[in-house]
């Protein structure tokens, strides 16, 4: 390592934070992972603190990401920021479009690096669906972003509290790549949102959109078992472009299209350490703002109440 390495902190060392940020971290030659801020114990021999104050006291640490649940992270950037710490915020970045927007006028007064990481943005097939959609007519858009929560977020109660988002969580992943790939910006038509007895966020949902003209739909769910699915399709007059494993594989026209590894968090880390050299920041608000507008938009239904544990 150089003199130019970054001391890092992870804020929350929750599932994410372990099996993407950590690896991710500990790949890229320009980070050091100086410590853990997390009210539980973390295994292994990496230092954690009870709170950002501590883990600064204790270590030279120039930057953060902050992998707590949404409702904690622009709190916890604001604290961030204020030390003169460079902010990572995992997605979605907030709870509200307005705490973010604050925010990134906070880090520009204090000329740090805040950096929103919609790691679906960085699978493999992004750049390519991109580039070969940029001048194609587009006839139509689906998505099926269907996964079993108890396997992907065991335990993890918060996420549908109010604040945790619910089915968006992963859904919102599914957004972030539509508003990068197509040429046109996406509108929130309608939503039928899936809510448990007892809950306040969904656990399914149908949801409408328009890119321009083209019409898009979409379905979320949360209690999706056997295969999971995570695909995008997209109909154009040269044929379908398809987007599986959440954009990890591409095809176009029933042909699979070679877009080597898939290394979302490194590409976050690569892209956070140029912006931090170059002193700017990149917040994407895009697929936050879809979201919202989608649950403002949004009819309800209740369904039967939801256990993690069966």
């Amino acid at each position: 390592m150089t003199s130019s390495v970054i001391p890092i902190g992870l804020i929350g060392y929750g599932k994410i934070a372990r099996d993407q940020h950590v690896p991710a971290i500990r790949g890229d030659d320009r980070f050091r992972l100086a410590g853990a801020v997390d009210p539980h114990p973390v295994p292994g021999d990496l230092p954690c603190y009870p709170d950002l104050p501590a883990l600064i006291a204790a270590q030279a640490v120039a930057a953060v990401a902050i992998c707590t649940p949404p409702g904690a992270r622009v709190a916890t950037a604001r604290e961030a920021v204020a030390a003169g710490l460079h902010v990572l915020l995992e997605k979605p970045p907030g709870v509200t479009v307005s705490a973010v927007e604050a925010l990134v006028a906070i880090a520009a007064d204090a000329g740090v690096t805040l950096f929103t990481a919609w790691h679906s943005q960085e699978a493999a097939g992004i750049d390519e669906a991109r580039t070969w959609l940029a001048h194609r007519p587009i006839k139509s858009v689906r998505v099926f972003w269907k996964e079993d929560i108890r396997v992907w977020h065991p335990g993890q109660e918060w996420i549908l509290d109010a604040g945790g988002f619910g089915v968006f969580d992963p859904g919102i992943n599914a957004l972030s790549i539509l508003t990068d790939i197509l040429p046109l910006p996406l509108k929130a038509l309608a939503a039928e949102l899936s809510v448990p007895r007892g809950r306040a966020q969904p656990i399914a949902a149908s949801l409408m959109l328009q890119a321009g003209a083209v019409p898009v739909s979409a379905e979320f769910d949360f209690l999706h078992e056997g295969e999971q699915r995570w695909d995008i399709e997209i109909d154009t007059a040269d044929g379908v472009l398809k987007l599986a494993l959440g954009g990890a594989a591409l095809s176009i026209a029933g042909k699979a299209i070679a877009v080597g590894a898939n290394a979302e968090y490194p590409r976050l880390y690569a892209r956070f350490a140029d912006l931090i050299a170059a002193g700017t920041s990149d917040v994407d608000l895009a697929p936050f703002s879809l979201v919202a507008d989608l649950i403002g938009i949004a009819t309800r239904r209740e369904t039967g109440a939801f256990a993690f544990e069966r």
